[in-house]
């Protein structure tokens, strides 16, 4: 096996092919130092804590497992109900040089198995026992897949679990619910699943209903997570003018990649650290993560809030008609009826909003995050919305007057973040790698949780053609497309992905990934060396 950097925190191992990786997976879980494992189509992305183990020890430890050549055992079968009339069908048929009526048969008549989740939660890449099925992805992604679109791509056939971007080929539809974050487990294509499809009896819809997810509405009514034994919630937020986008956010959800679930979170962890720090929270007490300006107000008993993050004009409006600025980092008291006013960031991008209590809302896989991809979490907060707020003699630690501000970037300026090269750099010509460090690189509009999309004027030119069977990919890799302009994975970036990355920014830097405005200009600059296989030095 070869091992491969993937980030400083991150190691991509190699395995001979999907059956491996598959034996590999199951026995390096418990691995002492191992957060996390995400297979792939031939590999292994091996996620560890570098407080608890060095890259190179860890290494060591993986290429030294032997596995044998037995099956990778099954936990479970399910049958899928199948209406076979995808609009690639026809051309299906034609790439593999039989008809349409044997592709349905052979597809029908296969053993399936799910090998690993990716892309989305409940997206299983299932692989089956007939070789007539290696699939080319379509040359031109859709932009909207409908959920239930049963597809192939490579050696692989799945379901999309929701509407989504893809480029896989569509062969049918099933009204099957591929994700129920209410069932256990949620997602229907688990690793090691048996997968049977079968002929639909009745007509399947175009949009399968599936279980409706948490949203900003439940916020306006109430539930039983705001509620303390049917007593209203002893604060309120209420948003009167909405920002660019507003979300909920936390640690996020680690430790559900076999569910295709990413971890999401904050996209700057420190901001919501200082936050929580500012107001007596624990450091992982869910706040709102703001992007442009904001107007909110506050109902409920006397409490105490703080902005940390961006900085722009903000100021506090009292009920009694009192009018003062809020200073950045620090805490602030908040009565009822108070209002907050958050201009659009003049440094930075996102503000961080902290209450002394935390924000409180229904968990998804136990987490308050909204997972911009994944539709996982509170749907983002509109006009109107009404979120709760914890009671504040709840907060553990007293409050911190001091407060801790960085200094962000602005628009026209430079900011360099540090990164380590691999797994895939040696797809890439030695003048790319040049490329990436050497110049600038354009924040551009078309950036979001998912990732920033750079532009540079020099594109990255590949040294390796063609497609890249899907493997796992970390928060601050740099994924890059065909057209050799870089995207920067943020939190909500998908586990799996079929384009080279390049390199990784550190993980000291990723915050301030996340505060990059479009208009910003990013260097990259290598730190450190890789020795034996790619792991680091």
């Amino acid at each position: 096996m070869r091992i491969l950097t993937a980030s400083d925190r991150a190691l991509l191992v190699e395995a001979a092919d999907l059956d491996e990786a598959m034996r590999l997976n199951l026995a390096w879980a418990g691995t002492p130092g191992v957060v996390e494992l995400i297979p792939g189509a031939r590999t292994v992305l091996v996620r560890f804590d570098p407080l608890r183990v060095e890259a190179e020890t860890l290494a060591d430890v993986l290429s030294s497992t032997t596995v044998d050549a037995a099956h990778v055992p099954h936990v479970g079968e399910v049958a899928i109900p199948v209406r076979y009339d995808g609009e690639d069908l026809t051309d299906v048929a034609a790439l593999l040089g039989v008809s349409v009526d044997e592709v349905i048969a052979r597809h029908l008549a296969a053993e399936w198995q799910v090998a690993f989740s990716g892309f989305a939660p409940g997206f299983g890449y299932a692989v089956g026992s007939d070789p007539l099925f290696d699939v080319p992805r379509r040359s031109s992604p859709r932009t909207r897949v409908p959920a239930g679109s049963v597809a192939l791509a490579g050696h692989f056939t799945g379901v999309y679990p929701r509407e989504s971007p893809g480029g896989w080929q569509l062969i049918g539809r099933t009204d099957a619910v591929m994700w129920d974050i209410d069932r256990d487990p949620p997602a229907l294509f688990s690793p090691g699943t048996l997968v049977r499809f079968e002929r639909a009896e009745r007509e399947v819809v175009s949009s399968p209903p599936g279980p409706e997810r948490p949203s900003s509405r439940f916020a306006r009514s109430g539930s039983a997570e705001q509620r303390d034994e049917g007593r209203p919630a002893p604060g309120t937020l209420e948003v009167l003018r909405p920002a660019l986008q507003l979300l909920v956010q936390d640690f996020g959800r680690p430790g559900h990649a076999a569910l295709g679930v990413s971890a999401s979170g904050a996209a700057d962890r420190t901001a919501m650290r200082d936050g929580n720090r500012a107001v007596g929270n624990t450091s992982d007490a869910a706040v709102l993560e703001i992007v442009g300006g904001a107007a909110l107000r506050y109902r409920g008993v006397p409490t105490v809030a703080a902005i940390a993050g961006a900085s722009g004009e903000m100021r506090l409006y009292a009920a009694d008609g009192m009018e003062r600025g809020i200073r950045l980092g620090a805490p602030f008291a908040l009565d009822d009826g108070d209002e907050m006013r958050l201009g659009h960031p003049d440094r930075g991008l996102r503000y961080a909003l902290a209450v002394r209590g935390g924000i409180l809302t229904a968990p998804a896989l136990g987490s308050a995050a909204s997972d911009t991809l994944a539709g996982l979490g509170p749907a983002p907060l509109a006009a109107g919305d009404v979120i709760a707020v914890g009671d504040p003699r709840t907060a553990p630690h007293p409050v911190d007057p001091e407060p801790l501000v960085r200094e962000l970037p602005a628009v026209g300026e430079a900011v360099e973040l540090g990164i380590v090269l691999g797994p895939r750099d040696d797809w890439f010509t030695d003048a790319a790698i040049a490329a990436l460090t050497g110049q600038e690189w354009d924040v551009t509009p078309r950036s979001d949780r998912v990732g920033i999309r750079l532009h540079g004027e020099t594109p990255l030119e590949r040294a390796v053609a063609g497609e890249l069977p899907s493997e796992g990919a970390v928060t601050g890799a740099i994924q890059v497309p065909p057209d050799g302009q870089p995207v920067l994975f943020l939190p909500d970036h998908p586990l799996t992905g079929g384009y080279p990355i390049i390199g990784a920014v550190i993980d000291r830097d990723l915050d301030i990934a996340g505060q990059l405005p479009p208009g910003v200009r990013v260097r990259f600059r290598v730190l450190g060396t890789t020795t034996r296989e790619g792991t680091p030095s």
